[in-house]
């Protein structure tokens, strides 16, 4: 196994989601497609790469809906205070 394999491998099992901001899960699923984008890796890796990509855009849709909730919630607010 390469180093860019292994590092990517290590990355992935050794940090849990719910503790990333938007920001690493966005930089960190970039990685994982850029390196599935290389194609130069086994399928059984290819397929562990897949898996945490899809679990890196699942966690980046979560703060994405967040923010969503917090702006609407501030509008609501605005609004309110308007009338």
């Amino acid at each position: 196994m390469d180093a860019m394999t292994t590092s990517a491998s290590d990355s992935s099992n050794a940090t849990d989601l719910s503790t990333l901001s938007y920001e690493q899960a966005r930089d960190e699923l970039v990685r994982v497609v850029s390196e599935l984008e290389q194609g130069s890796n086994t399928l059984e890796h290819s397929l562990a790469l897949w898996e945490r990509g899809e679990a890196l855009a699942g966690r980046c849709e979560e703060w994405l809906i967040g923010a969503k909730a917090r702006l609407d919630a501030a509008r609501a607010r605005q609004q309110a205070a308007a009338e």
